[in-house]
């Protein structure tokens, strides 16, 4: 086992903190999700307990054919779009959504009803879907993948997955409003 110097992974954390922050930040826009400043920390602390997952598994793993910023940068990015698609499926099950409510309401129940029956609400509008729109809102809203990934494993074009997108959206508001009426 290699001798570790005293401050090491402080002086690793400094140098790299901003980098990591930055990836969490610009992997979220690209898919459209917002983040709190606790989101990000929550974020960065995962990126960090990856790299100290199984005795620095990750950085043993790091063979020098890039910058070690460009490696970190590819591992900041899988773990957060990895997270970000966990907590909006999350989400979309009503789970983030019922306890965002407990918070809000301070546990009255009445909050997490009103939300869990919006969640419930979006499942079945997207069940009203075409199956391949269907398929496209749940692998970009709930899954977190980005419209190359999309465009791959559904054999569509690339280009096609925004107009898939914005026709659902049109579809599902208008379920909405005939809902409302």
């Amino acid at each position: 086992m290699p001798r570790r110097a005293p401050g090491a992974w402080e002086d690793f954390v400094d140098r790299f903190l901003g980098v990591i922050v930055h990836v969490i930040h610009h992997t979220a826009h690209a898919r459209t999700v917002t983040l709190s400043p606790d989101d990000v920390d929550d974020l960065a602390a995962e990126v960090f307990v990856t790299l100290l997952r199984d005795d620095f598994r990750v950085l043993r793993n790091f063979r020098g054919q890039s910058s070690l910023s460009t490696y970190l940068t590819v591992v900041s990015r899988r773990v957060a779009v990895k997270e970000i698609a966990r907590r909006r499926k999350a989400e979309a099950m009503g789970h983030v959504v019922a306890h965002q409510a407990a918070v809000d309401a301070g546990g009255n129940g009445q909050g997490v009803r009103e939300r869990t029956e919006k969640a419930e609400v979006v499942r079945q509008l997207i069940e009203r879907l075409d199956p391949r729109e269907a398929r496209v809102v749940e692998m970009f809203y709930l899954e977190g993948h980005g419209y190359r990934r999309i465009s791959v494993e559904l054999g569509i074009p690339e280009n096609s997955v925004g107009p898939i997108l914005s026709r659902a959206r049109e579809q599902m508001n208008a379920q909405v409003e005939q809902l409302a009426k």
